[in-house]
């Protein structure tokens, strides 16, 4: 029997428009890993509860919601999609709706418990970058490849607008350090990287190095 091979994780963690998803895809992309969008489910989450006229802000409605609703997951081009009665809703969770509840979702515990066990299920695709705000210290606390991304926040506003999206970052930030389950912290051991004045070619490229540089030999 040869040994199983663990599929390798790198977590990416960071605030609100620090180039978390940008950067995880170039290096997902650059290592042929699958890449694993965490907000994206949480914000299916969100539309599904505005599609059902669920109260967003009733965290019990929402956690039945949860367990209840029928998903599963699939891998398209290297990307991990969370399918809902097999439609995956991918213009959907980026309006400025779902953007304005995913936050209240995303706090509820018993919905962070049912995603930490999907987000742990991608595996089942192979090696993984997987980008979040908790993967680090609640979802794959056991890799050996945790980053945490920053930038400050006048920086992370005007990457926002440019995307067309006004969302106060100072809030949400607040939001998400301040939650009592699984709040936006830094991992224990994560490298972290302040790309307030970089690119994304080089933050990739600072990421990219560090990953290579301790990957096991093939």
């Amino acid at each position: 029997m040869g040994t199983i091979k663990h599929p390798i994780v790198i977590a990416i963690d960071g605030t609100s428009a620090s180039g978390k998803s940008t950067n995880s895809k170039l290096v997902a992309a650059e290592l042929g890993y699958i890449y694993v969008d965490t907000g994206a489910m949480y914000r299916t989450l969100a539309w599904y509860c505005l599609q059902q006229r669920i109260d967003v802000n009733d965290a019990k409605a929402v956690a039945a919601a949860c367990r209840k609703w029928k998903t599963k997951l699939v891998c398209v081009e290297n990307k991990v999609r969370l399918l809902v009665d097999n439609y995956f809703p991918e213009k959907e969770i980026r309006t400025p709706e779902t953007a304005a509840a995913v936050a209240h979702v995303a706090a509820v515990p018993k919905v962070r418990d049912w995603m930490k066990k999907t987000q742990r299920d991608c595996i089942q695709f192979g090696n993984l970058v997987m980008e979040g705000r908790d993967i680090g210290t609640n979802v794959f606390p056991e890799t050996d490849f945790k980053f945490y991304l920053d930038a400050k926040l006048d920086e992370r506003s005007r990457r926002r607008a440019a995307d067309g999206v006004q969302e106060n970052l100072a809030a949400r930030d607040q939001r998400d350090s301040q939650r009592a389950s699984a709040p936006l912290m830094i991992a224990l051991g994560a490298r972290v990287i302040n790309n307030s004045e970089m690119t994304a070619a080089e933050t990739s490229g600072l990421l990219l190095a560090d990953i290579r540089a301790r990957l096991p030999k093939p």
